[in-house]
Formats: C-alpha cells, sequence, structure tokens
C-alpha cells in the first residue's frame, strides 16, 4: 500500500507518498491521486491510504520548512528510470540547498559530459520526489529559473527559502 500524507507549506500543500518507509513520490499539490497517477503501474496496484503521519518523510519535511535546510537529505527516496537517470538524480541530491547549477553541471556531477544538459533536464522534468530530489536547484545557464513542475513561483519561493531571503509566497 502507498500510503500518503499533506504536509502544510507556505507555498501550498505537499503531498507525501511513501511506500514502505520509502518516498516514491512528492510534490506541491493538494491532492495526492495527483502524484499517486505519476507511479508506475507497479506501484498504483498497492493502491493510495492517506494517513495522518508518515513519520520520519514528513518530520523531515516540517523541519526543512522551518529552516532545517540538509533535513530532506535522509530521507530514503526511490523512483523509476534509467541508469543514466538516475544518477543524475543521485547527483541532483548532492546539491546542497543554498547554492545552484546548470543543467550542463548537473550533467558533469552525474558523470555524463556537459553535452548532455538536456538528458539533465530530462531528469528534472520526471522527477517524482520534488524537493527531496531538488530539481528547484537545477537553473539554465543563460539566466532566469527555467520552468518548474508546480510553477515558477514555487521555485523561487524554494530558492529563496534556502537562501534565508524573505520567503513570502507569490
Amino acid at each position: 500500500m502507498i500510503a500518503a500524507q499533506l504536509v502544510p507549506s507556505p507555498v501550498g500543500p505537499l503531498a507525501l507518498l511513501a511506500r514502505e518507509g520509502v518516498l516514491v513520490a512528492a510534490g506541491f499539490t493538494a491532492e495526492p491521486k495527483e502524484m499517486f497517477a505519476r507511479l508506475t503501474p507497479a506501484l498504483q496496484a498497492e493502491g493510495l491510504e492517506i494517513v495522518d503521519d508518515l513519520g520520519a518523510a514528513a518530520e523531515a519535511a516540517r523541519a526543512y520548512l522551518a529552516g532545517d535546510l540538509d533535513a530532506l537529505d535522509a530521507v530514503p527516496v526511490s523512483q523509476p528510470g534509467s541508469p543514466t537517470r538516475r544518477r543524475l538524480h543521485a547527483a541532483l541530491r548532492e546539491v546542497k540547498a543554498g547554492t545552484t547549477v546548470s543543467y550542463a553541471e548537473l550533467a558533469e556531477r552525474a558523470g555524463l559530459p556537459r553535452s548532455a544538459a538536456r538528458a539533465a533536464g530530462s531528469a528534472c522534468a520526471q522527477n517524482l520526489i520534488a524537493p527531496f530530489v531538488p530539481c528547484h536547484r537545477v537553473l539554465p545557464s543563460g539566466g532566469g529559473y527555467g520552468g518548474y513542475y508546480y510553477g515558477v513561483p514555487v521555485k523561487e519561493w524554494l530558492l529563496a527559502h534556502e537562501r534565508g531571503g524573505i520567503v513570502n509566497p507569490a
């Protein structure tokens, strides 16, 4: 069974979905079923149950939102993907809060050539476990924020929160 919990945040509810203590999806939505629909058919076959407390993942999310910017790092995560995508997701988890990288830099950190920036962008776009796999910390080399599955205002808020700036939601 996939267990889900909503954690309040300044930019809206953060849905957390876990299986046996491992986070399989997370994202800024009030509807866990939206995250559940993005899971593999095998995980969807297990069903979805809304719970009051997911334990460590929810505690980490609350701690992160309260200012412990490293709290998400210790939460185990699992998501599907090719070996390359998994390396990119692992490299994302190494990008420290308060810092950003370009897509080309992310590719390099995953052991790929800088020219694999598109693969890095694809890994970010397909990331199911935001902000635990912090794709919001990747910015286009040409400037700006680029896109974000949950909207650029959420990405801007996360980056400002991590930099200790004023974090009024847009």
